[in-house]
């Protein structure tokens, strides 16, 4: 039995309450059908600038009735600390996810990007450290290698940002290191790698690769590469992600604590590889569906053109193993988007 499954065993055993800030977007709402389905309590913070009530929808559908009623909403936003407050209150572990994504939305809108991701985020660090909670878990991110070229991404080996949103994410990470040192706030940062999975939004201006992919190709329309199509990434399921997020929470050994850990599955993917990857998915669900050649355009502004991340670290403190391999990821993602999007 691996770590995790032994964790989860305890968990089943052991009932928590848990803060997962951001619960009704992508990350945040896979997070709180993990935890509904191992009988934890669970608040939900979330403003609906980019979650959904069709995700909560579908995690009610999954979980039942009953393990539904372990759940309580709280519609709010992270800039406001009497907010922040209430919801940490009587909480044992945060799983702070609530921020403005999108590289292209930091560079268009820097200030919105700052009051979320620096102010907010600020916010949840005061109010859970004055509530006295065990553990706060943030999402970090990649973007903070910046043009460090090295590879595979190390922790303690970053450049500078590329983008407003690398800094904001970067700072993230300057507060729960003070925080840690100055008032003995235990935080753990996970720098994800291009998560994908059920529930990644395909629309807006600002959607991630994947799920724009999975859209066009099930719908029949154009479908854009950013750059040459060498520009690789290492994607990780969104299965490997709530792994890493519920091992952070509960590390109980001393040195795991007040550090950040990349989030990935530790191989590297082309966007061209990608494309085809998907497309035989596709086709295989829906033989029917309309071949479609992708349209190369320019290189996306504040875009690293390569990203690999050694993930031992995560391994050897927080016993993280990620399950899914891309293609493994790709299969399962494969068949929601086809039932959901069609």
């Amino acid at each position: 039995m691996d770590a995790y499954e032994k964790l989860r065993n305890e968990l089943r055993q052991k009932p928590c309450r848990w803060l997962v800030t951001g619960v009704a977007g992508f990350i945040g709402s896979n997070l709180l059908e993990a935890l509904l389905e191992l009988d934890q309590h669970v608040i939900g913070l979330d403003n609906f600038s980019t979650g959904f009530q069709h995700n909560f929808d579908q995690v009610r559908q999954l979980v039942g009735n009953e393990q539904w009623q372990r759940f309580t909403f709280v519609q709010g936003d992270i800039r406001d600390l009497a907010t922040c407050r209430e919801v940490c209150n009587g909480v044992d572990f945060v799983l702070h996810q609530a921020a403005l994504g999108s590289v292209p939305r930091s560079i268009e809108d820097p200030l919105l990007t700052n009051e979320n991701n620096l102010s907010g985020f600020l916010n949840m660090l005061v109010a859970a450290r004055d509530a006295r909670v065990r553990r706060f878990v943030y999402a970090a991110s990649s973007s903070t290698y910046g043009d460090h070229p090295g590879l595979p991404k190390v922790e303690e080996n970053i450049g500078k940002p590329l983008s407003p949103y690398a800094v904001t994410k970067y700072v993230n990470e300057l507060y729960a290191d003070v925080f840690a040192r100055t008032y003995g706030f235990q935080t753990i940062g996970l720098r994800y790698f291009n998560i994908f999975g059920r529930r990644q939004d395909p629309n807006g201006a600002y959607a991630a690769v994947m799920p724009k992919w999975f859209s066009a190709l099930i719908r029949g329309e154009e479908l854009f590469i950013n750059g040459d199509g060498e520009t690789s990434r290492d994607f990780c399921y969104i299965d490997n992600c709530v792994q890493a997020n519920l091992l952070a929470a509960t590390a109980a050994n001393s040195e795991a604590l007040n550090q950040v850990y990349n989030v990935a599955f530790g191989e590297r993917t082309s966007l061209k590889g990608l494309f085809a990857l998907i497309q035989e998915r596709v086709h295989r669900i829906l033989p029917g569906t309309k071949k479609i050649s992708p349209t190369y355009r320019d290189f996306r502004a504040g875009d690293v053109r390569h990203s690999l991340a050694d993930i031992s670290k995560a391994s050897r403190l927080l016993g993280y193993e990620p399950r899914f391999s891309v293609q493994d990821g790709l299969d399962r993602a494969a068949e929601w988007y086809v039932e959901n999007l069609r």
